[in-house]
């Protein structure tokens, strides 16, 4: 039973990856050039953008960064004190993620594939930064290990570290190379979706998010189930 919670963990944290390359591509073609995800790429652009160089956003970054930073907030304040794995109120986080999603989808139905217009591109970009940092948080806490849903710098350097070319040492070698496949295919996916409509990327991650919701919790009660049945 532990092992089937494992893996249908394992599974859900991927698909947010793949969801997180998609919302990502949404935010740097659509919403001039800012992650909301990723905010190791932000501070790097608002820096490079701080020295003045041309067509690089610096209140954008800035937008996302605190946006994402207040998310994780709200999610750590929300899950403090309850154990690691799948809980309810990590239910309860991605749920509010994808309806932050959904908020955000209503302005930009009927936007093109060109980037929105401040008006509405920065509360956009604080609604998906939000969204993310709150998806961040809750992944955090159920704790699958090389599987942050945002973040694979860490998780290449692992597979790359651990392989037979280097220390060659055993590794969770897949769900690593699943987490850097998912997210490219991500991306990949919302780029072209951008090309159709807006709002298409933002409706396929905001589904991903609730699809991963429900599961988790569906999975959770399963568990539980299970073992009271057990205990009698």
């Amino acid at each position: 039973m532990l092992r089937d919670q494992a893996r249908l963990h394992l599974t859900l944290m991927l698909v947010l990856t793949f969801s997180t390359g998609v919302v990502d591509a949404i935010g740097y073609l659509g919403l001039d050039k800012v992650f909301t995800a990723n905010m190791t790429g932000n501070v790097v652009i608002l820096a490079m953008g701080l020295t003045g160089q041309d067509g690089l956003p610096i209140v954008g970054p800035i937008v996302a960064l605190a946006g994402f930073v207040v998310g994780a907030t709200v999610a750590g304040r929300f899950l403090r004190g309850v154990p690691k794995g799948w809980h309810r109120r990590d239910t309860w986080v991605l749920s509010t993620a994808a309806v932050l999603l959904l908020i955000a989808l209503v302005p930009t139905t009927f936007a093109t594939s060109t980037p929105a217009e401040p008006a509405i591109g920065l509360p956009v970009t604080a609604l998906l930064a939000v969204a993310m940092g709150m998806q961040a948080g809750a992944a955090r806490h159920i704790a699958v290990t090389d599987v942050t849903t945002v973040v694979i710098t860490s998780t290449l350097a692992g597979l790359a570290f651990d392989s037979r070319l280097g220390r060659s040492t055993g590794q969770a070698w897949f769900r690593r190379l699943a987490a850097v496949v998912l997210l490219a295919l991500g991306a990949l996916s919302g780029a072209a979706l951008l090309l159709v409509a807006f709002w298409l990327g933002l409706a396929l991650a905001a589904a991903l998010l609730v699809a991963v919701a429900v599961l988790g919790a569906v999975g959770g009660r399963t568990a539980a189930k299970e073992l009271a049945d057990r205990a009698q």
